[in-house]
């Protein structure tokens, strides 16, 4: 009886703690927020934008794109939020998946597969556009007149997106819920927080400013922290800025 009256005074103790800023806190996971409030918004996708960590704040921040389509509209809306605290844990779940879609939905089904801008829904999709082939006979993917502006939004600029990598994705990587990082033309990775398509972007992410060391930093710091809380998590909201709509003829 003594053990169980100990164990509970631990617990409230280890809650009060935790409550007064002595222990880990709590963020929740602003994802589930932007979800929840898409609820009537049958197709969007969720891009994680840009990340970074308050040193002095000691907080974890993201900052994310969003690509919806309301319902009964021809056009897609663009929103990008400001920086929303997130967990430890979070933050180490996709320390790697900058640029990349982290969350969709597609015909009212949310789809919390990684993958690389666009291949979940608009690259393939005969709605947005269509594959053309070029003269050495590889395939690329071409968007329509009236959503052109997703090329640049999904971060491609003028890197074509080639039949072969969204192929391989869409066969050997989704059907297994596999992240797929992709080949850069340098080697490395195409996608992900250190592939070309982030590295390579003309609009610096605050990420890619920060030193070598100082990501380093972060990386050990953010992966000490979520090994001890990998519970859930609360959230401070944020404000979003709104963008411009696609639309108008192929």
């Amino acid at each position: 009886m003594r053990l169980k009256h100990l164990l509970g005074l631990g617990l409230v103790l280890s809650l009060l703690q935790a409550c007064s800023g002595g222990g880990p806190r709590f963020v929740k996971n602003p994802v589930d927020d932007l979800v929840k409030n898409m609820t009537e918004v049958p197709d969007f996708s969720i891009i994680l934008y840009d990340m970074n960590y308050d040193e002095e704040k000691d907080q974890y921040l993201h900052q994310y794109r969003i690509l919806k389509e309301p319902v009964g509209a021809d056009t897609l809306e663009t929103e990008t939020t400001d920086w929303l605290p997130v967990s430890a844990s979070y933050f180490n779940e996709h320390i790697d998946n900058m640029g990349m879609t982290i969350v969709s939905k597609s015909n009212g089904t949310v789809d919390k597969k990684v993958s690389p801008p666009g291949y979940n829904q608009y690259v393939g999709n005969e709605k947005y556009g269509q594959w053309r082939q070029k003269s050495d006979g590889t395939s690329f993917w071409e968007f329509y007149g009236k959503y052109a502006l997703l090329r640049s939004f999904l971060g491609y600029g003028y890197s074509p997106i080639y039949y072969g990598g969204w192929y391989d994705y869409r066969r050997n990587y989704y059907p297994y819920g596999r992240t797929y990082y992709g080949r850069g033309s340098n080697g490395g990775t195409r996608f992900g927080t250190r592939g070309s398509h982030v590295t390579g972007r003309s609009t610096r992410s605050t990420w890619n400013t920060k030193g070598s060391s100082f990501k380093s930093r972060v990386r050990s710091k953010v992966q000490r922290s979520s090994s001890r809380t990998r519970s859930g998590s609360r959230f401070r909201s944020g404000s979003s800025s709104r963008g411009r709509g696609f639309g108008g003829g192929k």
